[in-house]
């Protein structure tokens, strides 16, 4: 358990997916990170709102559902947007776009929030 305002940065690649309440963890995060403390995170992103359905319980339903086994939902950028923004987060959308054939193997388009804790 970490104490508050605890951290700078806090890099949140491919978690809150995975966590049942994820209000919480946002809050968490909110929480732990110093004032001017920046979170970056990334997630899998769909069009239109997030997607969630409690009624999804087995590893095959998440995959048809959401993709993978393991995950609840299926954030949309301005859906997690919005959650973090609730949580008192100042949010900033960045996306980059890479040539299709980059020697680093980067997706063609890759969305990032940036979310920062107000001083």
């Amino acid at each position: 358990d970490a104490s508050d305002e605890s951290y700078d940065l806090v890099i949140c690649y491919h978690i809150l997916e995975h966590v049942a309440d994820d209000d919480r963890a946002i809050r968490e995060l909110f929480r732990i990170l110093k004032m001017n403390g920046i979170c970056l995170i990334q997630t899998p992103f769909r069009d239109g709102d997030i997607y969630e359905n409690l009624s999804i319980h087995t590893p095959e339903q998440r995959k048809v559902h959401f993709g993978q086994e393991d995950h609840l939902r299926v954030y949309s950028a301005t859906g997690l947007k919005d959650r973090l923004e609730s949580a008192g987060f100042r949010v900033e959308k960045r996306e980059y776009n890479e040539a299709p054939e980059n020697i680093n193997g980067f997706k063609n388009k890759e969305t990032i929030i940036i979310a920062a804790k107000p001083a």
